[in-house]
């Protein structure tokens, strides 16, 4: 079914609720063979309510002005932590079973240790807290889809200003980065303040279910299995030791590649004298490119792609009112994914189609293995493999958008993939700061900012910048307000992409057939039993990372153009 043709209703809240609490009873004293239907009937009741949240998300991000969808969100920002602590007590009933290893034998083991992180990551006495903390995340995000920005005789959203960011004049690059700093300055009280009320917020959930601060909270709440701060420590250690150099030796060499000698930050937007490489085409031209890429790439990206386009399972277009960002969607119901993005005429079109379609192949293919739903996807750092990986195991298919391009682009591309783990890292450490440090002021918090950026992007000089200058870059970070501690999983995610990148370059069969291979176990296994099965390094061991940052940083030295 076309996405424009899936009739939206609001969940029946009452019937749900009562639902689940039927459930919940049965499942305390249900025998393994009536656990194990309970169970499927908790699938069922889940999917129709995620099916039903994700179109009224989807439409309302689609357009943050959309009066119905605004209404339909502040729905789900209110009633949703009242579902989850619905589904919560299930768990706990279904834990609290002598049979509910059935669920394990039928289903994997990771499920019951799904369940159990997950109870232990809310209670019924933080409703309201959760209920403030949606909004909150839904007031920021209207307040920055609500950007028009003059410049260049245009009003343009921030995604719109993209291209002039990238700019070949370099006054208009600083033009292009004052206007943006500008319309963020100009809201600095309100985002400071929703900042604020988000850490406060986050802080006092926690402490009333017994923690010291939001640390720990936030790790059960992104669901890390075999893993936590001590481990994410030291990868980050190892980032700072080991990577931190060489991607500055790799910005040397861009640098003299643009005849930069006193690079600012808005240099360093820059990838080549003449320009960056875009994608050639309209929206719709790069569209069909990607089509004819997974066409070719394999038999099942090609019933994949066709199911996405024969749909309309894609939003690409930046326009205004149009919330931030790109973000890959699940539509249970009707077994397919969702790609929302904002194109800007820039490289990053490409980076998204090929990021979000590495998701929405991933939640593809799970359909098709009929996967209970907590087994649907891993961790978000190994559902983060997916898309990073599929960036660069589709090189062979980049010159149907950059033609003659192709190399500037895929030096660029790996390029920006190592000086982006320290930047992830940078935003790891920061979130660690503030949130155990919660009554940090605004100005505080933006000097610990500026003090990271010393240690993991010491190349950068904001030169007096409007809101980049006073250390509130961060602020445009929307996964800082709305998903803490998300961040770090797109580097641990990066540091096996290249390593998938590695694979290609000496054989590119062999690293597709891996891939398909993660793929297919969608989230039976946690993140280092998925990293080991391709016969990958997992990052949190020491020495694990300098090997491949020296292969990707010789590979960058070697392709120079």
């Amino acid at each position: 079914m076309k996405f424009n043709e899936m009739p939206y209703q609001r969940p029946d809240l009452d019937a749900l609720l009562a639902n689940y609490k039927t459930l919940t009873e049965q499942a305390k004293t249900a025998d393994a063979a009536a656990l194990d239907t309970i169970y499927q009937q908790h699938c069922k009741l889940s999917a129709d309510y995620e099916t039903a949240s994700s179109l009224a998300a989807i439409r309302h991000t689609c357009d943050t002005e959309d009066e119905f969808y605004d209404a339909e969100q502040t729905f789900y920002d209110e009633n949703g932590p009242l579902v989850n602590n619905a589904v919560l007590d299930f768990y706990r009933a279904v834990l609290s079973n002598p049979a509910k290893e059935i669920l394990s034998k039928n289903y994997g083991e990771l499920l019951l240790q799904k369940m159990e992180v997950l109870v232990k990551s809310s209670i019924p006495e933080i409703l309201e807290l959760r209920q403030q903390e949606n909004a909150l995340s839904t007031e920021y995000e209207k307040l920055y889809a609500s950007a028009r920005i003059p410049f260049d005789g245009k009003v343009l959203s921030v995604a719109q200003l993209g291209p002039y960011k990238q700019s070949s004049d370099r006054a208009v690059r600083r033009a292009a980065f004052e206007a943006e700093g500008k319309f963020f300055d100009e809201n600095r009280e309100k985002l400071d303040e929703i900042y604020d009320k988000m850490v406060k917020n986050r802080t006092q959930q926690a402490r009333m279910m017994g923690f010291e601060n939001y640390i720990p909270l936030g790790y059960l709440r992104m669901e890390r299995l075999g893993y936590g701060q001590k481990e994410v420590e030291n990868f980050r250690r190892q980032v700072a030791q080991d990577v931190v150099p060489l991607a500055a030796e790799a910005m040397q060499r861009k640098l003299k590649r643009i005849q930069v000698d006193d690079a600012k930050f808005y240099d360093l937007t820059v990838e080549f004298l003449d320009g960056n490489p875009v994608p050639h085409g309209t929206p719709e031209e790069i569209l069909a490119a990607g089509k004819r890429m997974y066409h070719e790439l394999s038999p099942e990206t090609a019933t994949f792609i066709d199911l996405m386009m024969d749909n309309g399972l894609f939003d690409v277009l930046s326009r205004h009112g149009k919330a931030p960002g790109g973000y890959c969607s699940s539509l249970p119901n009707y077994r397919c994914p969702f790609i929302f993005s904002n194109f800007n005429g820039t490289s990053g079109d490409v980076d998204v189609l090929t990021h979000e379609a590495g998701h929405a192949f991933a939640a593809h293919t799970a359909y098709a293995l009929d996967l209970p739903h907590e087994l649907m996807n891993p961790g978000l750092e190994s559902c983060e493999i997916h898309s990073m990986s599929m960036e660069f195991l589709t090189g062979p298919y980049h010159h149907y958008f950059f033609g003659e391009d192709t190399p500037k682009y895929e030096l660029a591309h790996a390029e920006d993939a190592l000086f982006f783990i320290p930047y992830g890292c940078m935003v790891d450490e920061f979130q660690h700061i503030v949130y155990g440090n919660p009554n940090l002021t605004p100005e505080q918090r933006n000097q610990e900012w500026l003090k990271l950026e010393k240690k993991y992007r010491p190349w950068v000089d904001f030169d007096a910048l409007p809101f980049y200058g006073r250390g509130a870059g961060w602020q445009r970070q929307l996964h800082i307000y709305e998903m803490p501690f998300y961040y770090i999983d797109y580097c641990l995610a990066q540091t096996v992409a290249l390593q998938f990148f590695a694979a290609w370059l000496k054989d590119p069969q062999d690293a597709w057939k891996r891939y398909l291979a993660l793929v297919a176990q969608g989230g039976t296994k946690t993140y280092a039993g998925l990293v080991q099965s391709a016969n990958f390094a997992v990052p949190f061991e020491d020495g694990s990372l300098a090997p491949v940052a020296k292969d990707v940083a010789n590979w960058i030295a070697e392709h120079q153009v």
